[in-house]
């Protein structure tokens, strides 16, 4: 099953998070993952500041071995329209855009997508509470 893994997943299971092991399962087959560049830019930027450009070099390799989308014009203008009416960033509303136009899931934590069709939305919580996953499909 093809997905989207939101930038915060791959920080998560990069570092060992606290929700790493909620984003494995959805990171183990890297050739069905769909990867659009601005995430690739987010974790470049992220690993570089956070540790170092090496590093950076090498999850970007990693992310390469994915189904890279490049943004397009009809990327761009899905991007500002749910940007629009969902209040979402420019980078958000582009990964957005990319799992709708490539009809998979978006697979998150970042509560900005919380109840969005097509989202599978992990929650962030405390140590002392449950797991939780909250999938929303198509209406």
């Amino acid at each position: 099953m093809e997905v989207l893994v939101d930038t915060c997943g791959w920080i998560e299971w990069l570092t060992d998070g606290m929700l790493a092991d909620r984003f494995e399962p959805f990171l183990a087959d890297l050739q069905s993952l769909i990867v659009p560049t601005c995430l690739q830019f987010e974790l470049y930027k992220w690993v570089k500041r956070e540790r170092n450009e090496t590093l950076a070099l090498e999850i970007i390799a990693l992310t390469n071995q994915t189904q890279v989308v490049p943004p397009t014009t009809a990327l761009a203008l899905e991007a500002a329209d749910l940007s629009l009416a969902h209040r979402l960033s420019f980078a958000d509303a582009l990964i957005y855009a990319t799992a709708l136009h490539c009809d998979v899931t978006l697979v998150t934590s970042d509560d900005h997508f919380a109840g969005l069709a097509d989202v599978t939305y992990i929650p962030k919580r405390l140590p002392s509470e449950p797991y939780g996953v909250l999938t929303f499909n198509k209406e």
